[in-house]
Formats: structure tokens, sequence, C-alpha cells
């Protein structure tokens, strides 16, 4: 269906050029003749020609060449005047000026034109706040531990400071090279993960056992906001990167715990229907912005401006990768003032 419309598509575009052509011929040959039906009422011919008979038709050659010329000048601005604005405003989208569109008409084709180009401008200006966002996120992710970490070593080096001040500047300089080193592997997890196009060593895993491992693996810090984990299903089995994939359920649970208020409930869930698998994680939290749920998998975007909140904004931004890398979808189904949900969807086969 889509060929044959392609197909009448050209050859409306080609019959429109063709129209053209049709009325600057139309518009010569007219214009010859009148001019011809004039110099022969005025016997202008025979007074040229003085017993030339080729002198007539050459000279009405030469008229027709010339008429004809001018004429196809004048008249072929019309159908390339989209071509010349497309070219303008891709020079102006090269130069940086994603703010350009082109308001092309005629044809159904220049309107798809007119359409893709301006999609295409679109796209290219949201890429551009994105890389720019990235490098102004990556550039004080990176500098506020070494920042921190420079200070307090500094402040170690003065021989007045008791015991318990040398401790907590020395944990200081842990903590914030614990922090630089985990958003190291992170970026260095989303390059690798980002230039996957395809998921190898799959296999066929536990991922209910996975989840509790996980669970497990992050107890300490449920632990010490006194939060309830629910999490009670049957034995599901999955085909996938089991590795990957644990992955996801760290990043989701770790962001679930870290927004959760103390002494709440996170809710895990997993729901086998016919050919998909449907993990959920709620959170008792305060819910999020529309702002904040529209861009929570961009790359270093967190929620907390503030940056109080522990974290480098990636770990849902390589949980989408690497679910999408499995062809499967993750979601927000539910953010109020009552909590978060994250839904994973996955294949099973």
């Amino acid at each position: 269906m889509n060929k044959i419309s392609k197909k009448c598509g050209g050859f409306k575009l080609a019959l429109f050029f063709a129209f053209i052509i049709f009325v600057i011929m139309l518009v010569t040959v007219t214009l010859l003749f009148g001019i011809f039906i004039v110099l022969s009422h005025y016997e202008m011919f025979s007074s040229i020609s003085k017993g030339k008979p080729l002198t007539p038709i050459f000279l009405f050659a030469v008229v027709s060449v010339l008429i004809g010329t001018i004429i196809s000048m004048i008249f072929s601005r019309i159908p390339l005047s989209p071509i010349r604005e497309i070219v303008s405003a891709a020079d102006r989208l090269a130069e940086g000026d994603f703010s350009v569109r082109v308001k092309l008409r005629g044809p159904k084709e220049f309107q798809k034109l007119n359409r893709s180009f301006n999609h295409m401008a679109e796209e290219l200006g949201s890429i551009e706040i994105l890389r720019s966002d990235f490098i102004n996120n990556f550039s004080h992710e990176f500098k506020t531990p070494i920042v921190s970490m420079r200070g307090f070593a500094k402040m170690l080096k003065y021989n007045d400071l008791t015991k318990e001040e040398k401790d907590e500047y020395l944990d200081i300089i842990i903590n914030e090279s614990d922090r630089l080193s985990e958003l190291a592997t992170n970026v260095l997890n989303l390059s690798k993960i980002e230039n996957q196009t395809i998921v190898t060593d799959k296999t066929r895993f536990n991922v209910s056992e996975q989840i509790r491992r996980v669970v497990v693996l992050l107890e300490k810090r449920w632990i010490e906001k006194n939060i309830e984990i629910a999490f009670d299903c049957d034995e599901i089995f999955l085909y996938g990167n089991e590795e990957l994939l644990k992955q996801v359920w760290i990043n989701l649970l770790d962001n679930a715990i870290k927004f959760s208020v103390p002494d709440s409930i996170i809710d895990i869930q997993v729901v086998q229907e016919l050919q998909n698998l449907k993990i959920s994680i709620t959170d008792q939290g305060s819910g999020m912005t529309d702002d904040t749920r529209n861009r929570i998998f961009d790359k270093f975007y967190q929620g907390d401006t503030s940056h109080a909140t522990k974290g480098n904004g990636l770990g849902l931004t390589i949980a989408k990768k690497i679910v999408q890398l499995h062809d499967g979808k993750i979601k927000i189904t539910k953010s109020d003032k009552s909590g978060t949900t994250f839904e994973v969807i996955l294949r099973t086969e």
C-alpha cells in the first residue's frame, strides 16, 4: 500500500512539472503567433526579406528562442521556489539555527516535505538542548565531589584538628570518592550499552529469585529508613541477559528507596501474562512533577535540583536502555502524593 501511495505521489509531482512546462510552451507559442500575425499584417517580413525567403523563417526562429528563454526563466522560478526555500533553511540549520521552519505550498508532496523538514528541525533542536544539558550536568557531577575532596584534604593538613574532626573529614573524602567512582562506572556502562544494538549472552533464568537477591543486596539502604519490602510471587522464568536485567532491578529499587519516606512500604509485583512479564515497583514517596516525569529518563537529570539526594541521574537512563535492548518497555504508571510506580514490560519468549 505504501509503495502504491509513493508511486501515485511521484506521478502527481511529475504531472505538476509537466503542467508548468506545458504552460510555458503555450504562452511562448501564443506570443509568437501574435507577433507573427502583427508582422504579417504590416508586411514586415516582405520588407525585411527583400527577395530572401529564408529570412522570415530565420527571424521567427531567433525570436522564438529568445522569447522562449525569457519566459522559461520567469516561469521556472515558480516550481523551483520551494527548493530554494529548503536549501536556505537547510543552510540556516547547518549554522545552528534550530528555530528555522519552512512553509511550502503546492502539491501534497511539498506538504509532506514541509512536515518532514520541520519535524527534523524540531528533533535536532531537542537533541541540542539535551546535549547542552548533558555537558552542564556532567561537568557539575564530576566537579562537585572533586572540589569537596580537595577542600577536606587541605583541612587535614592542619595539626590542630581533633581525632573526631579528622575521622569526619576522612569519611567525607571516602564517600565522595565512592560517589565519583560510581559516576565513572555508570558513565562507562551507559557508553557501553548505548553502543549495543543487540543483546548477547541470553539465558533462561529465574527472575523472581534475581529480584530477591537484589532486595538482599540493597538491604542496608532500606533498613536505614525502616522501609518494608513487600514482595511475594511464584517462581517465574525469563529469557534474557541476566547480568544486564539485574542492573535494571538494582537501579529501580535503589531509586524507590531513595525517594521513599521513612517507615513506608515498597511494593514489588511480578505478573505473568500470555507472552509478557510485568514487573512493577511502587514506593510511597511524594511523587514527581510533570516536568520531572517527562524528563526522568534523560541523562544526568535529577528531579531534586538542589542535588541533596544521592545519585547522578544515570540509573534510570541505563535501565531504560537495557529494557529497550530486550525489546521491552519501561514507564511510569502512577506518580502522585501517595507514591510512584515504575513498570517494566518484557517478552517472555
